[in-house]
This record gives C-alpha cells, structure tokens and sequence, in this order.
C-alpha cells in the first residue's frame, strides 16, 4: 500500500531535450499518470508522453461550423421568414425586408456576419473547451508543495511528475528510474 500522504515524484531537468527524453523513456516503461510542468511549451512533450487526445480540435471545428450555420442561418431566416413572436401578451411582427431592389438572399451581403460569427463560436469553444477538459479553474495543486518548485517553476525549471496513484507506481523504483535518467534532483510531492 502506498503512502497516502505522498502525492507523486517530481524530477527536474536541465534541458527540454532531456526532459523530452525522460518523458518517453517513463512512458516506455509503462508510466501513464505522469506531467510535465515547463514554463513555456516544449515541442513533442505530449507526445513523448503518450498523449494523444484530439477532443480540443473536435470541438473547436464543431463550435466554428455550428457559428457559421447560426450565422447564416439567421440572416436567412430574417431575409425569406421574418419573425413572429408573442412575448408575455406583446406581439412583435417582422416581415422580410427588400431594401434598394437588392435580392433576398445575397449571400456576397452574408458573409461578412457568418464569417464573424464562426470565429466567435469557435473562439468561445476553445476557451471553455479547455477550462472544461483541463479542469480549471484550480486553485491549488500538490506541485506548489515543492519548494524547488516553487523558486523555478514559472521562470526556467523543467519538471516531471509520476503520480503515486498510478498502478505501476513504487517509491523506490520510481526514484530510482528518475534519478537514472539524469534528473537534477528528485522531490517527494506531498498531498
């Protein structure tokens, strides 16, 4: 049974070749509750670390298209049907506009409002997509326990967290595994 105190292990690293490299070999072995904590992106971290989640780029291309179907839409639906509506005993009536001679549906006359709308509805998706799917907002975690951490962190540290939760989790093993991948230092990451 596993400490229940001791949230993970922690490695720091000298370099994002080395941390990359360590993140593969630590997913090779089997690892798969491990992060990366670097203070500005590292090309392939993810993907040494087996992530492969995709959801973000689905949702974002839903949010785009259904803003633009809205957008266009909406201006059909105003241009061909107009609108009839009863709000609490008020009854607001709309009918289709032929302003100058121009026609209906002048889609050159659309695009500008259905271009606007998909990237706002595609904007709004990647925001709230990420908060969702990232799990924030989250004002505390266990990292910040590590003062090392917390002195290099945000400015120039490279870090590696195994998680003790993961199944093949053992203090000693991990340890040793981290230590023998030319990890700086090694830090007990307490809940």
């Amino acid at each position: 049974m596993a400490d229940t105190s001791l949230y993970g292990l922690m490695a720091e690293f000298t370099s994002t070749d080395a941390l990359v490299s360590a993140a593969e070999r630590v997913h090779q072995e089997g690892y798969t509750r491990i992060d990366a904590l670097t203070p500005m992106p590292v090309h392939g971290l993810a993907e040494a670390m087996g992530y492969d989640d995709r959801r973000i780029q689905k949702m974002i291309l839903a949010g785009g298209i259904f803003g633009c179907l809205a957008g266009l839409g909406l201006q059909l639906h105003v241009n061909l049907i107009g609108f009839n509506i009863n709000i609490g005993g008020v009854y607001l009536s709309g009918y289709p506009l032929n302003i100058g001679g121009r026609p209906l549906v002048s889609l050159p006359a659309f695009i500008i409002p259905t271009f606007e709308l998909t990237i706002l509805f595609a904007a709004l998706t990647a925001v709230i997509g990420t908060l969702a799917l990232c799990g924030f907002p989250q004002p505390y975690h266990p990292v910040f326990n590590v003062k090392r951490f917390r002195e290099r962190g945000s400015t120039d540290g490279l870090f590696l967290c195994v998680e003790a939760d993961d199944p093949k989790f053992d203090p000693a093993r991990t340890r040793d595994l981290l230590q023998g991948l030319g990890a700086r230092g090694v830090y007990d990451v307490d809940s």
